[in-house]
Protein backbone atom coordinates (compact mmCIF):
# COMPACT_ATOMS: atom_id res chain seq x y z
CA UNK A 1 0.00 0.00 0.00
CA UNK A 2 1.41 3.54 -0.74
CA UNK A 3 1.34 5.79 2.36
CA UNK A 4 3.10 9.27 0.83
CA UNK A 5 5.00 10.99 3.63
CA UNK A 6 4.16 14.84 2.81
CA UNK A 7 0.34 13.46 3.03
CA UNK A 8 -1.62 13.79 6.59
CA UNK A 9 -3.84 10.98 7.56
CA UNK A 10 -7.46 10.57 9.71
CA UNK A 11 -8.10 7.00 11.52
CA UNK A 12 -10.92 6.63 9.12
CA UNK A 13 -8.79 6.38 6.23
CA UNK A 14 -9.02 10.02 4.46
CA UNK A 15 -5.90 11.80 3.38
CA UNK A 16 -5.15 15.49 3.25
CA UNK A 17 -2.26 17.65 1.24
CA UNK A 18 -2.37 21.32 2.98
CA UNK A 19 -0.55 24.53 0.90
CA UNK A 20 -1.59 27.45 2.62
CA UNK A 21 -4.97 27.52 4.00
CA UNK A 22 -6.58 25.05 1.33
CA UNK A 23 -6.40 21.02 2.26
CA UNK A 24 -6.84 18.70 -0.56
CA UNK A 25 -9.00 15.18 0.56
CA UNK A 26 -9.10 12.26 -0.86
CA UNK A 27 -8.94 8.43 0.41
CA UNK A 28 -5.97 6.64 0.81
CA UNK A 29 -5.16 3.20 -1.33
CA UNK A 30 -5.84 1.17 1.58
CA UNK A 31 -9.38 2.49 1.88
CA UNK A 32 -10.13 2.45 -2.10
CA UNK A 33 -8.31 -1.06 -1.99
CA UNK A 34 -10.46 -2.68 0.70
CA UNK A 35 -13.80 -0.70 -1.02
CA UNK A 36 -13.23 -2.45 -4.27
CA UNK A 37 -14.28 -1.04 -7.67
CA UNK A 38 -16.08 2.47 -7.04
CA UNK A 39 -19.05 3.16 -9.06
CA UNK A 40 -20.62 6.24 -7.02
CA UNK A 41 -20.29 9.26 -4.72
CA UNK A 42 -22.11 11.75 -3.07
CA UNK A 43 -20.43 14.70 -2.60
CA UNK A 44 -21.29 18.34 -0.91
CA UNK A 45 -21.62 21.28 -3.12
CA UNK A 46 -19.48 24.28 -3.39
CA UNK A 47 -19.41 26.84 -0.52
CA UNK A 48 -21.03 23.94 2.14
CA UNK A 49 -19.61 23.73 5.49
CA UNK A 50 -17.66 20.76 6.24
CA UNK A 51 -16.76 19.85 10.06
CA UNK A 52 -13.41 17.69 11.23
CA UNK A 53 -14.88 14.26 11.93
CA UNK A 54 -18.18 14.11 10.70
CA UNK A 55 -19.44 13.12 7.31
CA UNK A 56 -19.20 15.26 4.19
CA UNK A 57 -20.58 12.36 1.78
CA UNK A 58 -21.10 9.14 0.52
CA UNK A 59 -18.62 6.55 -1.07
CA UNK A 60 -20.56 3.44 -3.14
CA UNK A 61 -18.84 0.53 -4.37
CA UNK A 62 -19.75 -2.92 -5.59
CA UNK A 63 -19.76 -4.07 -1.85
CA UNK A 64 -20.60 -1.31 0.25
CA UNK A 65 -21.23 2.02 0.74
CA UNK A 66 -18.99 4.13 3.13
CA UNK A 67 -19.22 7.13 4.36
CA UNK A 68 -16.63 10.24 3.86
CA UNK A 69 -15.30 12.58 7.27
CA UNK A 70 -13.47 15.69 6.72
CA UNK A 71 -10.36 16.12 8.10
CA UNK A 72 -10.58 19.66 9.05
CA UNK A 73 -13.10 22.19 9.70
CA UNK A 74 -14.04 24.49 6.78
CA UNK A 75 -15.31 25.55 3.38
CA UNK A 76 -15.44 23.53 0.09
CA UNK A 77 -14.03 25.15 -2.37
CA UNK A 78 -13.75 22.86 -4.95
CA UNK A 79 -15.16 19.46 -6.08
CA UNK A 80 -13.63 16.89 -8.47
CA UNK A 81 -16.04 16.62 -11.29
CA UNK A 82 -13.79 14.06 -13.19
CA UNK A 83 -15.05 11.98 -10.28
CA UNK A 84 -19.20 11.96 -11.53
CA UNK A 85 -18.37 10.50 -14.59
CA UNK A 86 -14.82 8.15 -13.84
CA UNK A 87 -15.83 7.51 -9.82
CA UNK A 88 -13.25 4.26 -10.67
CA UNK A 89 -10.60 7.29 -10.46
CA UNK A 90 -9.98 7.04 -6.79
CA UNK A 91 -8.99 3.13 -7.27
CA UNK A 92 -6.66 3.93 -10.29
CA UNK A 93 -4.50 6.87 -8.36
CA UNK A 94 -6.25 7.77 -5.36
CA UNK A 95 -3.58 10.14 -4.05
CA UNK A 96 -3.51 12.01 -7.73
CA UNK A 97 -6.12 12.38 -10.25
CA UNK A 98 -9.20 10.80 -7.51
CA UNK A 99 -8.30 13.23 -5.29
CA UNK A 100 -12.17 14.25 -3.63
CA UNK A 101 -12.10 17.86 -2.68
CA UNK A 102 -10.86 20.92 -1.39
CA UNK A 103 -11.86 22.93 1.21
CA UNK A 104 -10.84 26.41 2.75
CA UNK A 105 -9.79 25.65 6.47
CA UNK A 106 -9.92 27.59 9.79
CA UNK A 107 -7.11 25.89 11.50
CA UNK A 108 -3.81 24.78 11.64
CA UNK A 109 -3.35 21.23 11.10
CA UNK A 110 -1.55 20.77 14.43
CA UNK A 111 -4.58 21.56 16.13
CA UNK A 112 -6.82 18.44 14.00
CA UNK A 113 -6.26 14.89 15.09
CA UNK A 114 -4.13 13.41 12.19
CA UNK A 115 -1.69 10.91 11.84
CA UNK A 116 1.46 11.10 10.16
CA UNK A 117 2.49 8.54 7.70
CA UNK A 118 4.43 5.98 10.09
CA UNK A 119 1.46 6.45 12.45
CA UNK A 120 -0.57 5.91 9.37
CA UNK A 121 1.22 2.56 8.54
CA UNK A 122 0.71 1.02 12.28
CA UNK A 123 -3.03 1.93 11.91
CA UNK A 124 -3.53 -0.36 8.57
CA UNK A 125 -1.20 -2.85 9.85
Amino acid sequence: MKVPEELSYTKEHEWIRAADNEATIGITDFAQSQLGDIIFLELPEIGDKVVAGESFGEIEAVKTVSELYSPVNGVVTSVNENLEDSPDNINLDSYGTGWILKVKFEDSLESYDLLDNKAYQSLIG
